[in-house]
C-alpha cells in the first residue's frame, strides 16, 4: 500500500485532520515526509489510530496511551495498566448502576412527595455528603 496524504488518514480512519496534527505534536503519532504541504504517513498509521481510538474508548488519557508504544512505534501495553483501568471501570459501572437504580425507583415511588420517600432521601443525602461527585467530577 502506498503512503498515505493526512487527508486521506483522516478519511479512511474518521480522524479530523487537525487531531492527526495534534496527535503528531504530542508524538503519538509520526509523518514521514510531506506531498506539497500535506503531510504523508505510511499505511500502519491506520492501526496505530485505531490502537489509540481504542485506548480513548475504555477512558485512558492521550499520555498514558503514549506510553502504549515502544519507542519504535509498535504497541507495548502494560497490563498492569489495563487492570488498573478495568477496577477504575468496574467502579464506574458500580456508582453508575446505584445511580440508575435510585433515579428509577425516585420515577416510579408511590411516596406522595418525593422527599417523604425515605431512599430519595438516602439518595439526597449521598449527593450532599459527596458520596456522587466522584463520578460526577470525572464525567465534565
Amino acid at each position: 500500500m502506498k503512503d498515505l496524504d493526512i487527508s486521506e488518514v483522516a478519511r479512511r480512519s474518521g480522524v479530523p485532520a487537525s487531531t492527526l496534527r495534534f496527535y503528531e505534536e504530542k508524538g503519538l503519532i509520526a509523518s514521514i515526509g510531506r506531498r506539497g504541504l500535506r503531510r504523508l504517513f505510511e499505511p500502519g498509521v491506520l492501526e496505530r489510530l485505531a490502537l489509540i481510538a481504542l485506548g480513548r474508548a475504555a477512558g485512558f488519557s492521550l499520555d498514558e496511551i503514549a506510553l502504549m508504544f515502544a519507542p519504535d512505534g509498535r504497541p507495548r501495553i502494560d497490563r498492569r495498566m489495563l487492570e488498573a483501568k478495568a477496577e477504575e471501570l468496574d467502579r464506574t459501572i458500580r456508582e453508575l448502576s446505584a445511580m440508575r437504580d435510585g433515579l428509577r425507583h425516585a420515577a416510579a415511588c408511590p411516596a406522595p412527595s418525593h422527599m417523604e420517600c425515605p431512599t430519595f432521601r438516602r439518595i439526597v443525602r449521598d449527593a450532599a455528603s459527596g458520596a456522587m461527585s466522584s463520578r460526577r467530577k470525572r464525567a465534565f
